[in-house]
């Protein structure tokens, strides 16, 4: 009979290595098989798994006995490699060096490989804006690219902009549009705030928008900023966060429930 554990480790050594020291044996005489080699995640930043081996130690040896024993002969089993191999391993974070060092390049590398585990045929183009690097994407399956509200779109900007400022002293700011949908949201949500501020002044009543994220809300603070009627705030804590519209005359003492939209 023989009894199999499992170790882990942020790495296959490693994993090795706390084997050794809890069965108290060699590396050269510990009979293991690879289940996982683990992997560092998205760029080294998100989805990091641990590293995994299975050994299997017989019951009727103790651990002296096998320190104690000659160098294995014929009959000895090598490590087994049994990590499945069609698994794509994710990039480490010291490999976006190898793409380049120029933020602009990095970014549309690292943007590439993203949108490369998502759809196929998209193309990239970069251009330098006023205050950050504009990416734009073409082509491909846009509508998963960018997500619920845009919210896929939100975390893969997130994601380069991370990468990129993992390599650079000072901030770089990062802006990724899809096939046109920042100008089509920004239209689209102008036009909202206009109706919306319509409703507000007709009512006497603020008007809550639903939540939006930081770039969302900054379309309809800018778009009713110069409306001498209205004024807007955003409320609540956290990366989404609601916008109310309310009367410059409004005021609190004879506040009634905001209309949501």
């Amino acid at each position: 009979m023989s009894s199999v554990l499992e170790f882990e480790g942020k790495n296959v050594d490693e994993a090795v290595k706390n084997a050794c020291e809890e069965l108290n044996l060699s590396k050269e005489k510990l009979p293991y098989e690879v289940v996982s080699y683990g992997a560092t995640g998205i760029f080294g930043l998100v989805g990091n798994k641990k590293a995994r081996i299975r050994v299997t130690v017989p019951e009727f040896e103790s651990t002296a006995e096998i320190l104690n024993d000659e160098p294995p002969g014929d009959g000895f089993q090598e490590p087994i490699n049994r990590a499945d191999s069609s698994i794509p391993r994710t990039l480490d974070a010291d490999e976006t060096h190898a793409f380049s060092n120029d933020s602009k390049e990095l970014g549309r590398d690292v943007l590439q490989r993203i949108i490369d585990f998502i759809t196929t045929d998209a193309k990239i183009s970069v251009e330098d804006g006023s205050d950050r690097i504009l990416f734009n994407v073409d082509g491909g399956k846009s509508a998963v690219l960018i997500g619920k509200h845009g919210q896929t779109l939100e975390a893969i900007q997130h994601i380069v902009e991370k990468v990129i400022n993992k390599h650079n002293a000072e901030r770089v700011r990062v802006q990724i549009d899809i096939d046109g949908y920042l100008e089509k949201r920004r239209a689209s949500l102008k036009g909202l705030a206009g109706r919306l501020a319509e409703k507000t002044k007709r009512t006497g009543k603020p008007t809550m928008v639903g939540k939006m994220n930081a770039h969302d809300r900054r379309i309809v603070h800018v778009a009713l900023h110069d409306d001498s009627e209205v004024r807007t705030q955003s409320m609540g804590d956290g990366f989404l966060r609601k916008l109310v519209i309310f009367p410059k005359k409004y005021s609190p003492r004879n506040k009634r429930s905001g209309e949501t939209v």
